[in-house]
């Protein structure tokens, strides 16, 4: 099941093979930190006095308060939080670029069957280079993954593949997914839910390189 998350970067399996030297010490796939880079983007303008100016454009940095623990299960929840966000947000930021790359390339085809025929290969293809990196996540870790996922695509795990499979391909995963205790159609909602909020907490300090 833990493959199955990231047969969305399958498009990237299949269009751009990893090289050799990037694919990490006994089989992990090599993802980045997770961090936001800290400088988006630069441009030059005219000063007053003609000379041009370079103008940084710098990410956004968030500020939280000081973390206030309700009880100690919770500050257990925390610190086991940070440490499988750590381990799973560069695999979900991973998830959603080549999300966004697999679709632009499916749509070159020229016929519904050619991209369909392309997407199954793929599925075959994840399991081949990802699955021994993924089948180390715990349990934990394979839930964060998919509630990442939510987070960085604003949908569930279960709709992407729903998207691209088929309801029939989704709904098997699904089905094999919660034998493990992994739900795909898991929610985000850090706006209402106290343990998403400090997931969306935690993501975002370690986006800004802080933890």
């Amino acid at each position: 099941m833990l493959s199955l998350c990231l047969f969305l970067t399958a498009g990237q399996a299949m269009a751009t093979p990893l090289p050799d030297n990037e694919t990490g010490v006994d089989d992990d796939v090599k993802v980045g930190s997770g961090r936001v880079k800290p400088i988006q983007g630069y441009y030059f303008f005219d000063g007053e006095d003609g000379e041009k100016t370079l103008m940084l454009v710098l990410a956004d940095i968030t500020v939280f308060p000081q973390m206030k623990f309700k009880n100690k299960k919770e500050e257990e929840f925390y610190w086991k939080t940070v440490r499988d966000v750590k381990k799973t947000l560069p695999y979900a930021k991973l998830i959603c670029e080549t999300l966004i790359e697999t679709y632009e390339y499916i749509e070159t085809f020229p016929t519904q069957k050619e991209r369909e025929e392309h997407l199954k290969r793929m599925e075959g293809e994840v399991f081949k280079q990802y699955k021994p990196a993924l089948k180390k996540f715990t349990k934990s870790q394979a839930q964060m993954l998919v509630k990442l996922i939510n987070r960085e695509t604003n949908q569930s795990s279960y709709n992407i593949l729903k998207a691209f499979l088929g309801s029939f391909r989704a709904g098997f995963w699904q089905t094999f997914g919660r034998l493990f205790g992994v739900n795909l159609k898991t929610s985000y909602n850090p706006d209402k839910d106290r343990k998403d909020a400090i997931v969306e907490r935690v993501a975002t300090l370690v986006e800004l390189g802080q933890l």
